[in-house]
């Protein structure tokens, strides 16, 4: 532990599992105080367990938009003023087009874009105002390369690109850092719908990523001077070939 995030604050969606679990892991070992937000109380009170006294639990579903635009207040009751929010919450479809559920994608969409987006419009004034903050969306090589499986999933991911990019430059003067992780393929109940036969020959061939590596990146991200933003890292395991 090299304390990079001493005496910060932070808030993570979708944070009781994955992705959102290991970088909230990581933040608490680097010395940040953690709000893990999740609607599954019992796993979010078991990763708060786990993790100890630098972790808070904070239940609260994201289809909520009311519930959502009013967290801010839940969150810095929890740790105080917000440093850092990560908009990592997301859910995953994949296959053809002619042959999706759109009531399936409407749940993906409203998820991976308007519950992000309107988390992030809960939080940035209150960053504004301290001239200081950093947002990180969790979006993915999905979001940069069109990925031919996974049509809707991909136009989430480029609708957050695009909202992420447009918004970094508003808010750049008022000393608030906007940034993206894009992963491939990584180990998350994201993949839960892949076909057994994918992901037992992606285990194989070293084609996912652990979601500690992602949380690695992340932390790097957030612990550049604050001159320096990274605005977009992608990960991809080695075997990859994009």
């Amino acid at each position: 532990m090299t304390n990079l995030m001493q005496g910060k604050t932070a808030a993570i969606t979708g944070a009781a599992s994955g992705i959102g679990l290991a970088c909230a892991k990581i933040l608490v070992e680097e010395g940040a105080q953690v709000v893990l937000i999740d609607r599954d109380e019992t796993k979010l009170a078991a990763a708060c367990a786990e993790i100890g006294p630098g972790a808070h639990p904070l239940s609260l579903d994201l289809f909520d938009g009311k519930a959502v635009s009013g967290m801010l207040p839940a969150i810095r009751k929890l740790v105080g003023d917000l440093d850092i929010f990560h908009a990592n919450a997301g859910a995953y479809v994949g296959g053809p087009a002619a042959e999706g559920n759109p009531d399936v994608w409407d749940k993906v969409l409203n998820l991976n874009i308007n519950a992000a987006f309107r988390t992030v419009n809960a939080v940035l004034p209150h960053m504004i105002e301290r001239k200081t903050g950093d947002i990180i969306f969790t979006s993915s090589v999905a979001g940069v390369v069109p990925v031919v499986w996974e049509p809707v999933y991909t136009a989430s991911k480029f609708a957050v690109q695009a909202f992420l990019h447009a918004t970094r430059r508003q808010v750049a003067p008022h000393g608030v850092r906007m940034g993206a992780v894009l992963p491939g393929p990584v180990v998350t109940a994201l993949l839960d719908d892949w076909p057994k036969a994918k992901m037992e020959e992606a285990l194989a061939n070293g084609s996912l990523m652990q979601a500690r590596e992602v949380a690695e990146a992340v932390l790097f991200m957030l612990s550049r001077s604050r001159g320096v933003v990274v605005r977009d890292l992608v990960l991809l395991p080695n075997s990859v070939d994009l």
